[in-house]
C-alpha cells in the first residue's frame, strides 16, 4: 500500500516563471509526480473564443523543457492541464508539438497522453434535448440557437480521464480544460489516499506558492496520506503558515468551506491547520461528499462583434472637475452624428466611455470621492464589423480632442497618448455558457490518445 503521495507544483501556471533552485529543492524530496496548470478563464473570454494562448510560446517552451528534464531525471510523470490557456483541442495539439520537439532535442523516449476536452456542438445539442445540460444560477437555459453562436465549448475534466492516462503508463499527460484541482488530486486518489485530503491539498497547491508568505516564489510540495496532507513551499524565503494555507480556500471560491468538483464536493468546515515548524503546515479533517450524479462544468464563448478603442488624457482642471458633464455631452453629440450619417444603417453599434482615474473599474459602485489631477477617457466601440467600428472611431476622434463644455468658452485640447488615436482590437467575444453537463460515465466527455515518441 502506498503510504503517501508527493506532488510537486512548480508554479500557478506554465509561462509565469519559477525558481529553478526551488524546483531542485522540491525534486530532492522525491515527488511522485510534477503537476502544473496551463491556463484559465481569468483573463476573459477572448482566449476561449479565439482558441488562442495568453502566454508567450517561447517562455512556455523554455519552462516546459526544464520540467521535462526534471521528469526524465526522476522518472516520474509530468502533467499539465488547460493547455494553451483555455483547453481547446488546438491548445492540446500545440503542447503536443512542443513536447515532441523538446523530447527529440533532448533524446527522450516518452509516452505522451493527450486528453481532449472540446467536443462537437452536435453532441451538446443532443444533451440539451436529453435534459443533461443544466444552467447554473443566474444563467438562462441553453437553447440550440444559442449553441449555434458558440465558437468553442470545452468541458472541465475531473480526475478520471487523468487517472486513465496514468493507468496507461503515460510519462507526460497533456489535458485540455481541467479543474486545477483534478491535476493534483488524480494520483493520490489512485493511490487510495484520503479523498478529502486529496481534494483539499489540490485546492491549496493549485496556484503554487500562493498559499505561502511569498506568493511569487512559485514552487510548492504537498504530501497526501490516509489522514491528511502536509504542505511546504520550496523557496528559502517562502513559508507556509496555518493562516496562508487556510486563506487559499477564499481564492476564486464562492464559499470558503465548500468547493464543488466533478463527482462531488470538498468540505473543509472541520479541517484543522497545524504548523509543524516555520515552513510546513499539516491539515486534517477535510471531507469529500460524493454527488448523486456526475457533472462537469461547461465553458464556452461566442463572437459578439469587433472593437476599436480610443484613449485621451484630460488634464485641464475645469474639465477634470466636470468630467461627467463632458462625457454626457460627448456621448450625446457622437450618437447624434452617427444617427445622421450613413454609419447608422450599416449595423448596430455600442459606445462605452470609461473614465480612468475616476470609476473605470467600479462604475456607479465607486465609493472614493477623491479626484485625480488628470483623467484618462477610454472609448470602446463595439460594432458588427471591424470596418464599422473603425469608422465610428474616426467620427468620435475630433470631438474627443476638441469639445467645449459650453458654447461660451474656449475650445479645449485633450492629449492623445499615441498616433493614430484609434486602435483596432479585432474580434470581441463573450462568455456563452455557465452550465453543467451530466455524464453517465466520468470519461464520456473526453477523448484519450496516447503516442510513444
Amino acid at each position: 500500500m502506498v503510504q503517501s503521495t508527493k506532488i510537486l507544483v512548480p508554479s500557478g501556471v506554465l509561462g509565469l516563471g519559477f525558481s529553478e533552485d526551488a524546483l531542485n529543492e522540491g525534486l530532492k524530496r522525491k515527488p511522485d509526480i510534477i503537476a502544473i496548470d496551463g491556463g484559465s478563464t481569468d483573463s476573459g473570454p477572448f482566449y476561449l473564443g479565439s482558441g488562442t494562448s495568453k502566454y508567450s510560446y517561447e517562455i512556455c517552451e523554455a519552462e516546459w523543457r526544464i520540467l521535462m528534464q526534471a521528469r526524465n531525471q526522476n522518472n516520474i510523470p509530468l502533467i499539465i492541464g488547460s493547455c494553451g490557456t483555455c483547453g481547446v483541442n488546438d491548445g492540446v495539439d500545440m503542447m503536443f508539438e512542443m513536447t515532441v520537439k523538446i523530447a527529440k532535442r533532448l533524446g527522450h523516449s516518452v509516452k505522451i497522453a493527450r486528453i481532449y476536452c472540446e467536443r462537437e456542438l452536435s453532441e451538446f445539442m443532443q444533451a440539451v434535448d436529453e435534459s443533461r445540460i443544466t444552467a447554473l444560477e443566474p444563467a438562462p437555459d441553453i437553447t440550440q440557437e444559442a449553441l449555434n453562436k458558440i465558437t468553442h465549448i470545452v468541458s472541465s475534466a475531473g480526475v478520471e480521464p487523468i487517472q486513465e492516462a496514468l493507468l496507461a503508463g503515460a510519462d507526460i499527460i497533456l489535458v485540455g480544460r481541467a479543474t486545477d484541482t483534478a491535476l493534483i488530486a488524480a494520483l493520490p486518489l489512485s493511490n487510495n489516499a484520503n479523498a478529502g485530503a486529496s481534494w483539499h491539498a489540490a485546492k491549496i497547491a493549485e496556484c503554487g506558492a500562493f498559499c505561502s508568505t511569498n506568493p511569487s516564489s512559485g514552487v510548492i510540495l504537498v504530501e497526501i496520506d490516509m489522514t491528511g496532507f502536509t504542505v511546504e513551499a520550496m523557496a528559502q524565503n517562502a513559508f507556509c503558515t496555518p493562516e496562508t494555507v487556510a486563506a487559499h480556500m477564499l481564492y476564486e471560491n464562492a464559499d470558503p468551506f465548500l468547493l464543488t468538483e466533478p463527482g462531488g464536493c470538498l468540505d473543509v468546515t472541520e479541517s484543522s491547520y497545524q504548523a509543524l515548524d516555520e515552513r510546513r503546515v499539516r491539515v486534517q479533517g477535510s471531507l469529500w461528499h460524493e454527488s448523486e450524479s456526475y457533472t462537469v462544468k461547461l465553458e464556452a464563448a461566442k463572437l459578439s462583434g469587433y472593437q476599436t478603442t480610443l484613449l485621451t488624457i484630460v488634464r485641464e482642471p475645469h474639465y477634470v472637475k466636470n468630467i461627467d458633464k463632458w462625457i454626457t455631452k460627448l456621448s450625446a453629440i457622437c450618437n447624434e452624428k452617427i444617427r445622421q450619417s450613413s454609419l447608422r444603417s450599416e449595423s448596430s453599434y455600442e459606445l462605452d466611455f470609461r473614465v480612468i482615474g475616476k470609476n473605470a473599474a467600479l462604475g456607479e459602485l465607486e465609493f472614493s470621492v477623491n479626484m485625480a489631477t488628470e483623467l484618462g477617457v477610454c472609448v470602446i466601440i463595439t460594432a458588427e464589423s471591424q470596418h464599422h467600428a473603425d469608422d465610428i472611431a474616426m467620427l468620435v476622434n475630433p470631438y474627443l480632442l476638441h469639445l467645449p463644455l459650453s458654447e461660451n468658452e474656449p475650445m479645449p485640447t485633450t492629449a492623445f497618448p499615441y498616433s493614430p488615436a484609434n486602435s483596432s482590437r479585432g474580434a470581441f467575444y463573450e462568455f456563452a455558457l455557465n452550465h453543467t453537463w451530466r455524464l453517465e460515465n466520468p470519461c464520456d466527455g473526453f477523448t484519450l490518445m496516447i503516442d510513444e515518441v
